[in-house]
């Protein structure tokens, strides 16, 4: 490589975090910055519910990507705990994308986030419009227009997470907003959730595939214990529980003669041997946990904190 290096002095590292209403491709779009798969994606909305941090490396930077939860109105208490966790994260970040995708028109509910983003003054917004892949060119160009008349962005840059088109764009102008700091994570590490958090959530997300509409919200995963397998350091054994709200679901997610169960089993466990590059035993049970998403008690236990 020609050219001076630059002094160290002018390394760049902070945080940006996507919002957006929920499916429109934020957890796709991280997984592509970062080059990993750290957030769960599914054609589920509402699949994300933890910060999870991706870290991109690039030269002379650091972006810390927080991935929140789609802002919605909300519906139960996790959904409040779940806006809440948005708007707190939007205050502590240097920039932030506001995610739009180019094949569906403009609606309330991206009216109703540019508001909440209008209110945080000091932070910059970057208009992401996502899936241009899936939208013409005549299209993405009328999106552009539509999402430069909701606010008055710092940037509007159209994308493919699919294709990687203009990502490299994006990256350069959520930077271009990070303050001068030397890195906050080691090179080479891509994102500080616990291992255990993960794999929670490669599990809830095999689970979310082909599971009904209405299921969703209704899944949550606990990894109640992983390790390498006693005298074996080749194999990992996870025991996890799957909570669902009512009975009647507990039988959609086993399915006839347990066959989803067990597709959902072989599943999770291939994505989980994938990120954690050994051979897994995955013991995975199911328990009712009647309304949880409603009782304060079993949010807590179930990793949604106040």
């Amino acid at each position: 490589m020609g050219g001076v290096s630059s002094p160290a002095t002018e390394f760049r590292a902070g945080f940006a975090c996507f919002v957006g209403r929920p499916n429109v491709g934020k957890s796709t779009l991280m997984n592509a910055l970062v080059g990993a798969k750290v957030a769960i994606t599914s054609s589920k909305p509402q699949t994300t519910r933890r910060a999870i941090r991706g870290v991109v490396h690039r030269p002379g930077a650091q972006l810390v990507v927080v991935d929140t939860p789609g802002l919605h109105r909300p519906r139960t208490l996790l959904g409040e705990r779940l806006d809440s966790l948005v708007l707190s994260t939007l205050t502590e970040v240097d920039v932030i994308g506001f995610c739009v995708p180019a094949d569906e028109a403009i609606g309330r509910g991206d009216r109703f986030i540019a508001e909440k983003l209008a209110a945080v003054k000091k932070t910059p917004v970057v208009a992401v419009v996502t899936k241009c892949d899936l939208a013409d060119r005549e299209a993405v160009a009328r999106q552009l227009l539509a999402v430069s008349e909701l606010a008055d962005f710092a940037e509007i840059i159209p994308v493919s997470a699919e294709t990687g088109e203009r990502l490299d764009v994006l990256t350069e102008q959520l930077v271009a907003r990070l303050p001068q700091s030397p890195p906050l994570y080691p090179d080479g590490e891509l994102t500080d959730e616990p291992e255990q958090v993960l794999v929670a959530e490669l599990i809830r997300e095999a689970a979310l595939e082909g599971v009904r509409d209405e299921l969703p919200h209704s899944i949550a995963v606990v990894v109640e214990e992983m390790g390498p397998r006693e005298g074996r350091d080749d194999l990992l054994d996870v025991y996890a529980h799957m909570f669902v709200e009512r009975p009647s679901q507990k039988a959609i997610v086993i399915g006839p003669k347990g066959a989803r169960l067990k597709d959902v089993g072989t599943r999770a466990r291939q994505q989980i041997e994938a990120l954690l590059g050994t051979r897994v035993y995955l013991d995975l049970r199911i328990k009712v946990a009647k309304d949880w998403q409603r009782d304060p008690k079993q949010l807590r236990r179930l990793g949604f904190y106040d």
